[in-house]
């Protein structure tokens, strides 16, 4: 609860706010390998990342792609599928032990409706997902595997401890045997 409080005090809610805010999430523990959301399913909640490291990915043809990873402090969801109520594309999982906190998407549509600085916030999540969507992309169709993975180390190198290869290689968009190429000729 500590990060969620502090993260709502960062991002400017008043002291009533935060409580009330607060109030709307529900402490969950997931164990590694439990899917948060799942691919084909309605994602009808969002959560928050106080512990732990979770992989978004989807199936395709029998191999799984990984499009995204989050830690602490970091938001878990299905974006389109939790604003459009449509089933998700993508499945969330858990890749260490971990501790969320919940909301579900009434409770959240609530707090958007009754609490016009939530609203403000809500814009400003929105706004920092659309534009990681646009680097990542742009990432994707501009850089190499070689300037990708630079980058990684560069802006994230967190992650080159955390996540395992096989994960990083289809965040990067090549095979694992080619990112240990990459990581090869870079060292």
């Amino acid at each position: 609860m500590d990060r969620l409080y502090e993260f709502l005090v960062a991002s400017g809610f008043e002291a009533d706010q935060q409580t009330t805010v607060i109030g709307k999430f529900q402490r969950q523990q997931l164990h590694k390998g439990e899917l948060f959301t799942q691919e084909g399913r309605i994602c009808d909640r969002l959560g928050f990342v106080e512990q732990g490291l979770f992989q978004f990915f989807c199936d395709r043809n029998g191999d799984e792609l990984t499009t995204y990873t989050a830690g602490p402090d970091d938001f878990l969801v299905s974006l389109s599928s939790f604003l459009k109520q449509q089933p998700a594309r993508e499945s969330i999982r858990a890749l260490t032990d971990s501790v969320i906190w919940v909301i579900s998407r009434q409770a959240f549509v609530q707090l958007r409706h009754d609490l016009p600085p939530f609203e403000t916030f809500y814009v400003g999540l929105l706004e920092d997902q659309i534009n990681c969507i646009e680097e990542s992309r742009y990432n994707l169709l501009t850089l190499t595997a070689e300037q990708r993975y630079q980058k990684m180390m560069d802006e994230e190198p967190h992650l080159l401890q955390e996540v395992p290869l096989h994960y990083l290689a289809s965040i990067l968009g090549v095979t694992p045997r080619h990112l240990s190429r990459i990581r090869g000729q870079i060292r």
